[in-house]
């Protein structure tokens, strides 16, 4: 699903209502600001497991930006447009350099074209259910990402207590490494069909 990334109870109302239309359980994968999604919509009772994806993973009452403000600031960070709304997005060089570096020139031009506007203050916004605490995680590090420190990627797995998957990608792994990716999000899904 596409959030609309407007705010975190606005992204967390969209997936509720794709997670009620499922008729078994939930598996709820979150990449980068949709980590924060999956922490505070996994409180659903159909959602069985969680997967991070390079992703923020933040603990109860917390921005997601708290766990990642001691880790180096990502080099892509300096290449955000935030306009005049507080949306953020990345300019097609920078997708190439430092969001998407491992994949096609191709496909990074598709993810520029269509990447959403996030609003800025969503990474701001404390999260109110923290379901990794009593959901089974995985989470993907990034090994090569520019966008959230893959150090901060390492610290919020362990934090969590997930179980870790360490890729040579850059901040998109479900696109540069796609099958590795699913392998994860398969084992979280026998793991929550027992």
């Amino acid at each position: 699903m596409q959030n609309p990334l407007t705010s975190l109870e606005d992204d967390v109302a969209f997936a509720n209502r794709v997670i009620n239309a499922q008729t078994g359980p939930v598996v709820l994968v979150g990449h980068s600001w949709g980590g924060s999604v999956i922490t505070q919509a996994g409180g659903h009772d159909k959602v069985k497991a969680l997967v991070y994806v390079a992703a923020f993973a933040p603990s109860l009452n917390v921005a997601p930006t708290a766990d990642t403000k001691d880790f180096p600031t990502p080099p892509g960070f300096e290449h955000f447009i935030t306009d005049a709304d507080g949306f953020v997005t990345l300019p097609s060089y920078a997708i190439a350099e430092y969001f998407a570096q491992d994949v096609s020139a191709e496909e990074a031009n598709l993810i520029h074209a269509t990447q959403g506007a996030v609003r800025g203050a969503n990474f701001e916004q404390p999260v109110t259910v923290a379901a990794w605490t009593g959901k089974p995680s995985w989470y993907i590090v990034a090994a090569n990402d520019r966008m959230i420190d893959p150090g901060a990627q390492r610290a919020l797995a362990k934090k969590i207590g997930a179980t870790t998957v360490e890729l040579p990608t850059s901040h998109v792994p479900m696109v540069s490494s796609p099958e590795d990716v699913a392998k994860v999000i398969v084992e979280a899904a026998r793991a929550a069909a027992k």
